[in-house]
């Protein structure tokens, strides 16, 4: 695999399809197709990328594809229940997934919690009508968590990476804590800095933390004024998705110079994963992510 110097042996940048096309808002990238994407990725020099929706989801078609670009599968999301359901429940909804992941050699698997949200459509609910979890129920619920974290490790080798996110379970730091000290060691923690800032907290905080539970870390920036006028209105996530509350690194008011120096620092040998919920016509995905991975070259370098 080739190599990117400027960041230490072992861990390796992929990018999220999402800036070619989004998951959630369907009209966003329609006309894009996945070869374009993956395209893009190899141009600018990515080792690897994340699943998205238009990924094909058996080995015998994903494995070629991505071999023709020289990329890599680094993880893909879970939409998880274990806020409320049973963790054998859980497990018989995650195994087809769980089993790509593990054959395509992906180490970790990103988690979100996706039970307990605002009913009907809830990325479309303003952000303050977000549903919270009882305090009474956090012991539970990461009791589940531990378990099935275990079972995925034991039956799928991945390591379960929490999805710290807006609009769910875990979205302020409190909340995360709370959470996390609660569960076990098996338990990973998904690094997102872009989620943390726009839950009006900083990401160094988690790395002080709970910095030997990060699994797995998520490069997204904000754009400032937007989210002020998103949280001003009380707009939806998918509202602020669609204003441009998210960008690439550099593009925002994130400092990526913590993260930076938690992954030469410590132990960490996983990946970081270049990340940004934007409208494609707005924001050109292929200059975009190249911009990120100069930018990134340029803090990892100092």
């Amino acid at each position: 695999m080739k190599s990117i110097e400027f960041l230490p042996a072992g861990v390796r940048l992929a990018v999220s399809p999402l800036s070619w096309t989004n998951d959630v808002l369907e009209d966003l990238g329609a006309d894009i197709s996945l070869e374009t994407c993956l395209g893009d990725a190899a141009d600018a020099c990515y080792h690897g990328v994340e699943l998205g929706r238009k990924f094909p989801r058996d080995v015998a078609t994903l494995r070629p594809l991505l071999e023709r670009y020289r990329l890599s599968l680094a993880s893909g999301w879970h939409s998880g229940q274990l806020a409320e359901r049973g963790v054998d429940e859980e497990m018989t909804a995650v195994a087809p997934h769980a089993e790509l992941l593990r054959t395509m050699g992906c180490e970790v698997m990103v988690y979100g919690e996706v039970a307990m949200m605002t009913p009907g459509s809830p990325l479309d609910a303003p952000m303050s009508q977000r549903m919270i979890m009882p305090k009474e129920d956090v012991s539970g619920y990461a009791l589940r968590l531990t378990e099935f974290a275990k079972r995925l490790q034991s039956e799928y080798g991945l390591r379960l990476a929490y999805h710290h996110h807006l609009m769910m379970v875990a979205e302020t730091f409190d909340e995360i804590s709370q959470l996390f000290d609660r569960t076990g060691v098996e338990t990973g923690l998904l690094l997102d800095t872009g989620h943390a800032a726009a839950g009006d907290f900083d990401y160094a905080r988690l790395v002080d933390r709970f910095g030997d539970r990060i699994a797995h870390i998520h490069l997204k920036d904000v754009r400032g004024p937007v989210l002020e006028s998103v949280r001003r209105g009380d707009l939806s996530f998918n509202a602020g998705v669609r204003a441009g509350m998210f960008t690439v690194p550099g593009d925002g008011i994130v400092n990526f110079r913590p993260v930076a120096d938690f992954v030469r620092e410590s132990s960490y040998r996983g990946w970081l994963v270049v990340e940004a919920e934007q409208d494609p016509a707005v924001a050109p995905p292929k200059a975009a992510v190249l911009r990120a991975f100069n930018y990134l070259g340029t803090i990892f370098g100092q």
